[in-house]
């Protein structure tokens, strides 16, 4: 993906001979003339890195940095400024941004400048990941034929950037399968947004996936991000998809269309870059047939299938999962008796892994 810019510069001048310079270095460049055109920019999309001038004429620059670093801690901001306001530069950079360019600047030196700012950006980025996922579990594939395809599929999941479906019995470690494409994919430095469809219904699961504005519904008393929008350069994660409503579905079926979508209430149209993986304990094709899923949906989510077999049906690999288990546990075991495993491999396991 090409590297987004944000340039917010009430110069005209200044924002042509910068876009012009950026766009044939593979930079795709955003303009905007003052802050009100800079929110709309940043409220419908994110960006790599924001270039911001401090005198602008419906406001100052300088008070701007902490309403975006507070929104949006991760993107890379740099100031530009005169030679002779250093001083406020400085301030600038107290308040949070990450450096700043003096005018006149030189066209030679910007692009290294961005390309390390960018740099920090996605460093700054990782390390935010990492606290979240400094917890995570590793995932045990197991050493059965049909686990180690389930692996290969994965694998090759994970370098791609196509729908993924996972199906699966419950309990058989769907979503945890779906995070480990997430993490091993281009997006892990961004968000792995989860969403259980089968726990909220109707008016209550859109306004989850789209957010609301204030006044939409009764309860709305705040404007407010919906998951799509969190899952932006991330994954979106929909568990049960099977148990969407028709009238969400087809909702939802736009966004994939159209890679846009309006919180509820809103008129304003908004985009949001995501990978989607769906999972599903359902037999789609019989929920077609019978009226209650999207065919055109289906289409949409079933581009690259994979398939968990139950527990039951591979028991080679209990031995193998029982010491993860243990060990994830903090429980080192060296032997199990014979007489324990076999009483193991024998259970038939209804609620798999789980």
């Amino acid at each position: 993906m090409k590297p987004q810019v944000l340039l917010i510069d009430d110069d005209q001048g200044t924002r042509f001979g910068f876009s012009k310079y950026l766009s044939k270095k593979g930079y795709v460049v955003n303009e905007a003339s003052c802050l009100a055109e800079a929110r709309e920019a940043t409220s419908s999309q994110r960006f790599d890195v924001i270039l911001l001038d401090l005198y602008l004429p419906d406001g100052s620059g300088l008070d701007w940095i902490l309403e975006i670093r507070d929104a949006y801690p991760d993107i890379p901001l740099v100031v530009i400024t005169g030679r002779g306001d250093i001083p406020v530069a400085v301030e600038a950079m107290r308040r949070g941004a990450d450096n700043f360019l003096t005018k006149p600047v030189d066209m030679a030196s910007l692009e290294v400048f961005l390309q390390k700012t960018i740099e920090l950006g996605s460093m700054r980025r990782r390390h935010l990941s990492e606290q979240r996922l400094a917890k995570k579990e590793e995932i045990y594939f197991g050493d059965s034929p049909e686990m180690k395809k389930v692996k290969e599929l994965a694998s090759l999941a994970s370098g791609k950037d196509s729908a993924v479906l996972i199906m699966g019995e419950t309990g058989i470690g769907k979503g945890m399968l779906a995070k480990w494409i997430h993490e091993n994919s281009k997006r892990n430095s961004y968000p792995f947004v989860a969403i259980n469809c089968s726990a909220l219904r109707g008016e209550l699961l859109a306004s989850e996936l789209f957010g609301n504005i204030r006044g939409a519904f009764t309860t709305a008393v705040q404007d407010r991000q919906g998951l799509i929008e969190f899952a932006d350069r991330g994954t979106l994660f929909l568990d049960e998809i099977g148990d969407m409503d028709i009238g969400v579905q087809s909702q939802f079926l736009k966004v994939i269309e159209e890679k846009s979508f309006r919180r509820i209430g809103d008129v304003k149209l908004r985009k949001s870059d995501f990978r989607l993986i769906c999972a599903t304990t359902k037999d789609l094709q019989n929920e077609i047939q019978q009226g209650r899923f999207r065919n055109e949906l289906y289409f949409r989510i079933h581009v690259f299938p994979i398939f968990i077999p139950p527990l039951r049906e591979r028991p080679e690999d209990i031995p193998g999962l029982v010491h993860h288990i243990l060990k994830t546990l903090g429980v080192f075991v060296t032997d199990i008796s014979p007489e324990v495993m076999q009483l193991l491999k024998a259970y038939h396991w209804p609620g798999n892994i789980r």
